[in-house]
C-alpha cells in the first residue's frame, strides 16, 4: 500500500482555509479560538466547522493548534474547547502543553507542536509511547538527523519546507518575555529577532552597528522534496498562519506542482486527498513574501542564514539599475515589468527602501517622484508584480474530483450511478416514461455530453458510459435534474465516507521523559500547571522548575540558536581562516535591551542571555 504524502498549509481565516485546499493543500491547520501560538490568528467554532466541511469534501484534513502553554485556571477552559473542536469535525489537535494528555479528552489525534523541541530520536520515541500521532521536528534538523529519528520511531513525521524561522528553537525563546511580558510561548512574541543590533567586544568595540544579526533568511527546501521524503517525512509543512491570502494561494500551488511531480515518478508514495488543480497563474514563491532564502542546516551550515539588511519581504532579485535622471531610470534585467510594480533597494545606510514604477517602457521606468537615494549599479528586486497580484486577487485555481457517470436502464425509468476517483458510489433511480429517439447513435452521443456537464460542481467527468436497449429521448431538463440529484447525493456520501485519524493516549505509562538534565526539567520546560507538572512526575521526573513566564530566571539563557553570528562574520574558531580579534563577551544592543552571547562550540550552538 502507497504512503500518503501530505501537503501542509497555513490557513489565518476560513477564506484562506478554501484558497489553501482549492490551491492543493491535502490539510490546513488553523488556530483555535483561543490557546493558539499566534493569538492573531484564532477562529470561531463556526469558521472552524465551515472549514472542516469543505476540507472533508476532497479528503483533506483540519489541523487546530491549541499549542500554547496553559495556566492552571485555563485547563478547564482547554478541555471543553477541545470537546467543542472535535465536534466541529477537526481532524487533529496541535499542542504543546503536556498537562492537556492528563485531561478528559476526546479521541482526537494529537501533534507534538514543534515548540516541544522535537531534535532527538528519544524525544520523537517518548511522544509515540504515550499516544501521539505525529511529531513536528525542530526546524534545525539535518537529512542524517531526520533519518536517524525515522529509523528509531514509527510515528508520523512533519517537517517544515517553507516560510519564516524563528532564530532560537521553537519553545525555548524567553526574549520576548524577558522584555515586555508578551511570550512566545503563550502566543504574543515580540519578535525581537526581527530588530538590529549593535555587536560590540568585551572591550566596547563596535563589530557590526544596526545589523539584523538575528534576522533569518525564509525556509525553501522545495529542491530538496524527494530527500526528505526518502529521509521518512510524511507531512510538508508551510509556514505562515499569519500570512495574507496571495502568499497561501501561490507558495502551496508551487509546492502541490513539486509534489506531484515526486508522487508520479514513484508509486511508494501518494497524493493524501482528493481531485486535481488547475492553475491559472504559474506559482513561484518569489513573488509573494520571502526575506530571501535558506534550506536552513538540512545540509550543514550555511555562511550566511541570516539577511542583515532587513527583516523585510525584499522580494525577487530583478537586476542593476544602469542609470537615473530624475524620474526616469534604466534597469538591466531579463524580466519583464509592468505599470504600478513595486521596487526595492537597499540604500547607503543598509536600509531597504521602495518605489512604485509609474510606467514601464521594456527596460525604461518611469516614476511618480523623483526617488531619494538610487544611484547607478545598485541592485534592484521587485516586491510587488502588479500582473502576478492581479491573477492572484481573482480565482487563481480550482479543484475537482473524477467521477465516472454511468446511466442505465430500469424496468420502470433509469438509474444513473456516480462512482468517484476514491471509489465512492452513488444511485440515483428515476421512474420514467421511455420514448425512443429516431436519432439512434447521435442521440446517445448528446445523452454523454448532456451528463458530463459537471462545470460548477466540485467534480469532473472521468468517463461516461450510456447503457440502455435502445436509444431514448431525453429533454435537457430532466437530463440536468438527474445529474443534480446524483451529484448532491455524492457529495453527502463522500462526506459521510471521510474518516478522521483516530486519537488515543496511552498515558498513565511510566516510559521515562528524555530530560537532558536527568530526572531535572528547567525553566525550559515550559511547565505552567499542576497537570503538567503531574506529567512529568508520572515519567521519571522528579525535580521541576516553574516555567520561565510563571518565574522569572535570573541570567537565563533568554534564545539558544543553531544559526551562530560568529560563523557568519567569519570568526568562528573552527573555520580555517577566520579573523577574530574581538575578546568575549560579546553584547547584542537594541534601544535599551542588551544582551550577552555565549558560544558552546562543542555543540555548535549560539546562547543568548538576559
Amino acid at each position: 500500500m502507497a504512503q500518503k504524502i501530505e501537503l501542509l498549509a497555513p490557513a489565518k481565516d476560513y477564506d484562506c482555509g478554501v484558497a489553501a485546499i482549492n490551491h492543493g493543500a491535502d490539510a490546513v491547520y488553523v488556530g483555535a479560538p483561543k490557546f493558539g501560538a499566534r493569538v492573531a490568528a484564532g477562529n470561531s467554532l463556526a469558521d472552524i466547522e465551515r472549514l472542516c466541511r469543505y476540507a472533508h469534501l476532497y479528503h483533506a484534513h483540519v489541523h487546530v493548534a491549541l499549542n500554547t502553554i496553559l495556566t492552571d485556571e485555563e485547563l478547564e477552559e482547554a478541555r471543553k474547547l477541545i470537546f467543542r473542536l472535535y465536534d466541529t469535525g477537526a481532524d487533529a489537535l496541535i499542542i504543546q502543553d503536556v498537562g492537556i494528555l492528563q485531561l478528559d479528552i476526546p479521541p482526537i489525534a494529537l501533534h507534538a507542536s514543534t515548540q516541544t523541541d522535537n531534535r532527538t530520536a528519544e524525544k520523537v520515541l517518548f511522544w509515540e509511547k504515550v499516544g501521539m500521532q505525529r511529531a513536528i521536528l525542530a526546524r534545525e534538523l539535518s537529512l542524517e538527523q531526520i533519518r536517524e529519528i525515522r529509523q528509531q520511531t514509527t510515528i508520523e513525521l512533519e517537517a517544515f519546507v517553507h516560510g519564516a524561522l524563528c532564530v532560537s528553537y521553537s519553545g525555548q525563546c524567553y526574549m520576548s518575555h524577558a522584555c515586555t511580558s508578551r511570550s512566545a510561548n503563550r502566543g504574543e512574541c515580540a519578535q525581537f529577532c526581527r530588530l538590529p543590533y549593535t555587536l560590540t567586544d568585551a572591550n566596547g568595540k563596535v563589530i557590526r552597528d544596526h545589523s539584523h544579526l538575528l534576522s533569518l533568511k525564509d525556509m525553501d527546501r522545495s529542491d530538496y522534496l524527494a530527500e526528505l521524503l526518502e529521509a521518512g517525512i510524511t507531512s510538508f509543512k508551510i509556514e505562515g498562519r499569519l500570512k495574507r491570502m496571495d502568499y497561501v494561494k501561490n507558495v502551496t500551488a508551487f509546492y502541490r506542482q513539486r509534489i506531484d511531480n515526486l508522487l508520479e515518478k514513484d508509486a511508494r508514495f501518494e497524493k493524501a486527498s482528493s481531485g486535481k488543480e488547475i492553475f491559472t497563474f504559474d506559482p513561484d514563491p518569489q513573488k509573494t513574501f520571502n526575506r530571501g532564502k535558506t534550506d536552513y542546516f538540512l545540509h550543514g551550515r550555511e555562511n550566511v542564514m541570516v539577511n542583515p539588511d532587513t527583516p523585510k519581504s525584499i522580494g525577487e532579485p530583478l537586476g542593476t539599475l544602469v542609470a537615473v535622471n530624475g524620474r526616469n531610470l534604466m534597469v538591466d534585467t531579463a524580466k519583464e515589468l509592468h505599470n504600478g510594480d513595486g521596487l526595492g533597494f537597499i540604500d547607503t545606510d543598509g536600509e531597504l527602501c521602495g518605489f512604485r514604477i509609474n510606467k514601464a517602457e521594456g527596460n525604461r521606468l518611469t516614476t511618480l517622484d523623483p526617488v531619494a537615494g538610487l544611484t547607478a549599479g545598485m541592485p534592484l528586486y521587485r516586491n510587488s508584480d502588479a500582473a502576478f497580484d492581479k491573477l492572484l486577487a481573482g480565482d487563481s485555481a480550482v479543484r475537482k474530483i473524477g467521477v465516472n457517470l454511468l446511466l442505465s436502464e430500469t424496468p420502470d425509468g433509469f438509474a444513473l450511478m456516480l462512482t468517484d476517483e476514491d471509489g465512492v458510489a452513488v444511485t440515483q433511480e428515476f421512474a420514467y416514461k421511455k420514448e425512443l429517439s429516431q436519432k439512434g447513435d447521435i442521440a446517445i452521443a448528446n445523452l454523454k455530453t448532456a451528463l458530463s456537464k459537471l462545470g460548477g460542481t466540485p467534480y469532473y467527468p472521468m468517463g461516461v458510459e450510456v447503457r440502455t436497449t435502445q436509444p431514448y429521448f431525453f429533454p435537457a431538463s430532466v437530463v440536468n435534474e438527474w445529474r443534480r440529484t446524483a451529484v448532491e447525493r455524492l457529495t453527502e456520501a463522500r462526506a459521510e465516507s471521510h474518516r478522521r485519524p483516530f486519537g488515543q493516549l496511552v498515558t498513565p505509562n511510566d516510559f521515562p521523559f528524555p530530560s537532558p538534565d536527568g530526572d531535572t526539567l528547567t525553566y525550559r520546560g515550559n511547565v505552567m500547571n499542576t497537570k503538567a507538572r503531574e506529567f512529568y512526575k508520572l515519567h521519571g521526573i522528579k525535580t521541576i522548575e516553574p516555567a520561565f513566564e510563571k518565574s522569572a530566571v535570573e541570567n537565563a539563557v533568554l534564545m539558544t540558536c543553531r544559526h551562530c553570528i560568529r560563523y557568519t562574520l567569519g570568526m568562528c574558531r573552527k573555520q580555517p581562516h577566520a579573523t577574530d580579534r574581538h575578546p568575549e563577551p560579546w553584547t547584542l544592543q537594541t534601544g535599551n535591551f542588551r544582551f550577552n552571547l555565549e558560544f558552546d562550540c562543542a555543540r555548535c550552538e549560539m546562547k543568548v542571555r538576559g
